[in-house]
């Protein structure tokens, strides 16, 4: 399918959080690079980013529905340039970045859930949980900004996650 490009050459796509009740995220390694990153995924055309958060976190991880909760997202996309040199093809070369919304989740499932392997051409080869404010400072520095201000902007609905579940576990 053809990239889902706007007017100013980012491509639309959708960035993923997944959060445990240990407050930690979800934290996946390049196949075949040393990278890790958040689960990300470009929008297909009639696709909602909310459809394609589902579509990714599926095809990336082998999450279905059932496995997590969606709790909130960014109200605005958040843009990155992609660095000349870190374009490795053609089609690379011909956008400008992407622009990002992104989904924050809890995780309902099993760590036994995540699979990694559930695409022709995998993604990731491995994962882990991580402290929630760690991926600003490991990720590639072209990335650094956008997901320092998605982690700031869903940080208000992890807390309030977090507040239902311990009342939640709290007797009557």
């Amino acid at each position: 399918m053809t990239a889902n490009i706007d007017r100013d050459n980012y491509r639309k796509n959708v960035g993923i959080v997944i959060c445990n009740r240990q407050r930690q995220v979800l934290w996946a390694r390049r196949v075949n690079r040393n990278g890790w990153q958040f689960p990300q995924g470009g929008v297909d055309f009639n696709e909602s980013t909310r459809e394609a958060a589902f579509r990714e976190m599926g095809e990336e991880l082998g999450l279905r529905p059932e496995h997590v909760r969606l709790i909130g997202s960014t109200k605005k996309w958040l843009k990155y340039d992609i660095p000349n040199r870190y374009r490795r093809d053609r089609y690379q070369k011909s956008i400008r970045g992407q622009k990002q919304q992104w989904f924050l989740f809890e995780f309902l499932g099993k760590e036994s859930d995540v699979s990694l392997d559930r695409s022709d051409r995998p993604e990731f080869d491995k994962w882990k949980w991580i402290d929630y404010w760690e991926p600003p400072q490991r990720i590639i520095s072209f990335k650094r900004r956008v997901y320092k201000k998605a982690l700031i902007e869903l940080e208000p609905l992890l807390n309030e996650i977090k507040q239902l579940s311990d009342s939640a576990r709290m007797p009557l």
